[in-house]
């Protein structure tokens, strides 16, 4: 039988502890695994910790300090430049290469990497695939290099005018399945973002049935008010997780469980981010539970 491991991204709390005590909290919290997350708007941990050239010796001494405490890294989440367009041999393409070979030295399994969104969906859906397929069929070689999996997600956009969210790449269960599809590669394959389905009024039990156990690979776990991009733990928004669990019980599911819920800590005082961690992990566990007994 396939153990669903339950993993918490390190957005957020590395800005708050650091990234060896951020892995280490989660250990203590009861985590099996951490997704590393090398993406941020302004500082964030892959500019502060691997643009030196050393950041190959520093990604080996950071799997040394989990492998020693007994967490690994299950999954990662590249540097977003989804809103621009990206050449080959760019700094942006660059630095996606680097984060995919970071990953694969903590021992990830797949790496989310954003489909580009750059211009408005609803005119331009038919450019950006080409734009994508390019863009992934570039970046494939290095995947099979480093021993890696890509995972395209689902997004979504905001409307300019009346300033509400919109559909955007991958968004529809059609789509993103046309996108795993047409790199037809073992190194490409989906993350559905729970939250994000929402937010574009997609049934995410029905997403997840149509991309089912060949195309879905990866989890973006939280939770929303149908609203805003909460990224909140699940149970405390509208999102039906019972639904989910259902889902992917019936399609056999076999990832892992990766909260994207950071955001659920920002109100926290540092001493109890401990217990509200523990708290997610129980969560988590609980989904597992959820799936398995329903795929018995």
């Amino acid at each position: 039988m396939i153990i669903l491991l339950v993993s918490m991204h390190t957005d957020k709390l590395i800005y708050r502890f650091g990234i060896r005590e951020t892995i280490q909290l989660l250990h203590d919290a009861g985590f099996d695994a951490y997704d590393i997350t090398l993406y941020g708007k302004t500082s964030n941990i892959f500019n502060e910790y691997f643009m030196d050239n050393d950041y190959i010796q520093k990604a080996n001494n950071l799997r040394s300090f989990a492998d020693s405490i007994g967490i690994v890294c299950n999954q990662s989440h590249a540097p977003f430049y989804s809103h621009k367009k990206i050449e080959e041999g760019s700094l942006e393409f660059n630095n996606i290469i680097k984060a995919m070979e970071i990953a694969s030295i903590l021992g990830a399994k797949n790496i989310v990497i954003h489909p580009l969104k750059y211009l408005d969906y609803v005119e331009n859906a038919k450019f950006l695939k080409e734009e994508n397929l390019h863009f992934y069929s570039a970046l494939i070689p290095y995947a099979k290099k480093f021993g890696i999996r890509i995972l395209t997600e689902n997004m979504w956009q905001r409307n300019t005018i009346k300033n509400n969210i919109v559909k955007s790449v991958c968004s529809t269960p059609e789509e993103f399945c046309e996108y795993v599809d047409m790199l037809n590669s073992e190194h490409f394959k989906g993350c559905l973002d729970l939250g994000h389905t929402a937010l574009v009024g997609i049934e995410t039990d029905a997403f997840i049935k149509a991309l089912g156990k060949e195309r879905l690979f990866g989890l973006h776990v939280h939770d929303n008010d149908f609203i805003s991009d909460l990224h909140t733990m699940p149970f405390t928004s509208k999102i039906d997780f019972h639904a989910i669990t259902d889902a992917l019980a019936e399609i056999g599911y076999e990832g892992d469980l990766t909260f994207e819920s950071g955001h659920y800590f920002n109100k926290f005082p540092d001493e109890l981010i401990l217990s509200a961690a523990r708290h997610m992990c129980e969560v988590g566990k609980y989904l597992v539970k959820q799936i398995e007994r329903k795929k018995s």
